[in-house]
């Protein structure tokens, strides 16, 4: 076990420590912890993938964080790449994830070399929705909206395979506060001003079939960022990773070869 000690408790992080390569910081959706990245490391050869479970999922502690903020989580992923790296890294975000690496990208220039932005966007969904599903975890647990959860994160056919039953319990095993404090922080963002100023080279990344950040959302936010290109994987919906992981190494090799050292 890998942890970094925050001032909220210990954050649980994995780092391939014996490979020599760049170092590629893989940040992690609202409801999954760090395997949401095991199917495409293995596809990504030559690098050092550092991954990290955000405060309340996964093996991280999970604190009472009420007003937890996308720059808070920012706040840790930057502790993070200065504590293991050292250094300027590729990072890679999906969700929640993407959020946090748009602002790290701005608040910590020093600290991102490369941007990869997936099934993300400058603001995700209304305050009202996300206060909804707080108040709908608080009185019916986390299993209460799993189903339509499902159904945001992966299309029909995955949907209809064994392979769905792992992320559904990871999602529902997710520590009801931590999950709640995520939200409030995709609540209380809109990060357009923030993202307009992303300088280093970026990857935008959409899944066809997603429901949660649909493509055109998706394509907005590219739009923001000068000189970003922007991707559509067909038949995959908000996890790529996990539905076409060939797919989305695809993308990242050519990217990663170009802009992580």
């Amino acid at each position: 076990m890998q942890v970094l000690t925050r001032p909220w408790g210990a954050m649980h992080y994995h780092c391939d420590t014996a490979a020599a390569g760049p170092t590629v910081v893989f940040a992690t959706s609202l409801g999954t912890d760090l395997r949401l990245w095991d199917a495409v490391l293995p596809l990504l050869p030559g690098i050092r993938a550092l991954r990290f479970d955000m405060r309340g999922h996964g093996l991280s502690d999970a604190p009472e964080s009420l007003g937890l903020s996308i720059a808070d989580l920012a706040e840790d992923a930057a502790a993070l790449i200065e504590a293991v790296a050292g250094g300027p890294v590729v990072f890679v975000g999906l969700s929640i994830g993407g959020m946090i690496g748009q602002m790290l990208a701005v608040a910590r220039p020093d600290l991102v070399r490369a941007l990869v932005l997936s099934n993300t966007a400058a603001k995700m969904g209304s305050a009202d929705s996300w206060n909804a599903r707080i108040a709908a975890i608080e009185a019916g647990g986390i299993a209460s909206i799993a189903d339509a959860v499902m159904e945001r994160w992966f299309a029909a056919p995955f949907r209809a395979t064994p392979e769905l039953a792992p992320w559904r319990n990871m999602l529902i095993r997710t520590p009801v506060s931590g999950y709640a404090a995520a939200c409030g922080a995709i609540a209380a963002a809109d990060l357009g001003a923030t993202t307009a100023r992303i300088g280093q080279p970026t990857l935008v990344i959409a899944g066809a079939e997603d429901g949660a950040s649909p493509p055109e959302v998706v394509q907005a936010t590219a739009a923001l960022i000068p000189g970003a290109a922007f991707h559509v994987i067909p038949g995959t919906g908000h996890l790529p990773p996990v539905e076409t992981p060939a797919a989305f190494a695809a993308l990242l090799i050519p990217f990663l070869k170009e802009h992580a050292r």
